[in-house]
């Protein structure tokens, strides 16, 4: 096996002495081994006496719709309590951790920073700090690589569930070096352990595991979708459609009134390293524009090294707005609450650019500077 997971490690080495109190554990269905067996279920028959789970967004199953509130429940072959962190709350209440002597975390992350089994992590991290418990994180690799870093440095005043940390879009870092940057940045004191993982190297994506791919939510069925997903997730705070309800998310974009031809052609005029794009029509069954026929843009990635994905969002929502500004909006908010958009991309500059036809030269230029500062950054918080 040419890379071995923290929960792999705990398959083959058991785990450090946790002693014989009740655990957490945060994690989902889609925290698996290379044959595919559940943390829980590897826990569990390592004789782990688990207390309770905590399910992040999608739930347990990884198969509720993204902002969906879950319910609580019972996970099968452990018979522990699920308590669900998308439900009436999003960190775990006092009176079950004081039971607790650890949480284990083991959670598939995709490498963006608004994905929020992140936000998760961080907020069951202060819970832990609050009560005394400690924490163990049994580290995955970064999907996309641990390499690449790309997009603006999250501004204070925009901080929330879909971004907590002052890290670009796309971090490169693993959730096990996530968690050391949280603690320190945030000064939480908590007492933090990680099970590294074995054999993987920055530069190594998520083919090179050989293991099957696990969906860690319902809108990322493939690995190449996870590294769409850092740009094309930018299309959610607008009124254009991410692909969510077809086969293909956050690898089409399109709306009912968007000229596709027109956008593939001046698209590829960018010559945007990596990716190509090619008109399609499609009709989500769910979400946005559900049963209406959409016409828009395929993403195609090239050459994944080179591939830039929030760059190539905003280049497409750029065009898609210079296309039909009449058309085109970005989502409105709640009364004084930022923009949904503004809080995926971390500040609210980009959006003004766009909105006064800026170029994508004029757009990326400022947040350059917070890439090379947060690459030089980035290796205080290394395990590989």
């Amino acid at each position: 096996m040419a890379v071995l997971f923290g929960i792999d490690r705990v398959v083959r080495e058991g785990l450090p002495r946790l002693g014989e109190g009740p655990v957490g554990v945060v994690t989902n269905a889609a925290a698996t081994t290379a044959e595919v067996r559940t943390a829980v279920e590897v826990l569990y028959d390592a004789g782990v006496n688990i207390g309770v789970i905590f399910a992040p967004e999608h739930g347990f199953a990884t198969s509720a719709p993204a902002g969906t509130r879950v319910k609580h429940g019972v996970e099968p072959y452990s018979g522990a309590l699920i308590y669900s962190l998308y439900g009436d709350r999003f960190e775990p209440p006092d009176d079950i951790l004081a039971s607790l002597t650890w949480i284990i975390v083991d959670l598939p992350d995709v490498g963006a920073r608004f994905y929020t089994y992140l936000s998760t992590l961080i907020l069951v991290m202060k819970a832990a700090a609050r009560v005394g418990i400690p924490v163990l994180i049994l580290d995955r690799p970064n999907p996309i690589n641990g390499v690449q870093v790309e997009g603006p440095i999250l501004r204070e005043g925009l901080t929330s569930f879909v971004g907590m940390l002052p890290i670009p879009v796309r971090h490169g870092l693993t959730l096990g070096e996530l968690a050391w940057f949280a603690n320190d940045v945030f000064g939480l004191g908590v007492h933090l352990e990680v099970l590294s993982v074995q054999g993987w190297r920055r530069e190594m994506w998520y083919d090179a595991w050989e293991r099957p791919w696990v969906p860690p939510s319902p809108n990322i069925p493939h690995g190449e979708t996870a590294l769409l997903y850092p740009g094309m997730c930018l299309i959610e705070g607008t009124n254009l459609s991410e692909g969510r309800g077809t086969p293909y998310p956050f690898a089409v974009v399109g709306a009912p009134w968007l000229d596709g031809e027109t956008l593939a052609r001046r698209l590829n005029g960018y010559e945007l390293p990596g990716v190509r794009f090619r008109p399609v029509r499609f009709t989500p069954c769910r979400n946005k524009y559900a049963g209406e026929v959409c016409y828009g843009v395929q993403v195609h990635v090239t050459r994944r090294e080179a591939f830039r994905p929030v760059r190539t969002g905003l280049a497409v929502l750029i065009e898609a707005r210079a296309l039909h500004p009449d058309a085109f909006a970005f989502l409105p908010s709640a009364s004084g609450e930022p923009l949904h958009f503004d809080r995926l991309i971390g500040n609210e500059e980009v959006r003004a650019l766009i909105e006064a036809g800026g170029t994508l030269r004029e757009i990326v230029g400022p947040w350059e500077r917070e890439e090379q500062t947060f690459l030089r950054r980035r290796p205080w918080y290394f395990f590989y």
